[in-house]
């Protein structure tokens, strides 16, 4: 998620503590509206090229290969054959080796419901991306979400 700052503040000490701290970028009032969206802009179209960057190479956890590209999945030389949402599911995992995804994160990401929560969508499709994987691989957290291991 891009940062931009709009703050009063226009001090070089200002701006430098602001993008130090992890602001991509940095506006000061008063600004022109049109500025404002032609920077929001140029954020988005930053972000978007580094998904697709990071979109693009397969990921590698173990014996394990997630190719988004081809979006093609191998288990050791054995090809994986996934649904279309177990394939995003795994991705989504697998941009986040070791840690715990809630199930809202990944309802959020993976079948576009933000804010949902309640479901068991996640546990079904989970249960059957381990049975094609490996069930060591997706570690539950109870009553958080999960989390993908190298095996």
């Amino acid at each position: 998620m891009p940062v931009l700052m709009v703050t009063a503040r226009d001090d070089e000490a200002d701006i430098l503590v602001g993008l130090g701290v992890g602001a991509d970028d940095y506006l000061t009032k008063p600004f022109r509206m049109r500025e404002l969206v032609a920077r929001i802009g140029a954020l988005l179209r930053r972000v978007d090229r580094a998904a697709e960057l990071v979109s693009t190479r397969p990921l590698e956890l173990g014996d394990l290969t997630v190719d988004p590209g081809t979006r093609k999945v191998w288990l050791g030389e054995a090809e994986v054959r996934l649904t279309p949402t177990e394939f995003d599911l795994l991705v989504c995992l697998a941009g986040a080796p070791g840690q715990v995804l809630t199930r809202e994160k990944l309802l959020a990401d993976v079948w576009g419901w933000p804010g949902a929560s309640g479901t068991r969508t996640v546990d079904s499709h989970v249960k059957a991306l381990r049975s094609k994987i490996g069930s060591e691989r997706v570690r539950t957290v109870h009553g958080v979400g999960y989390a993908l291991e190298s095996a």
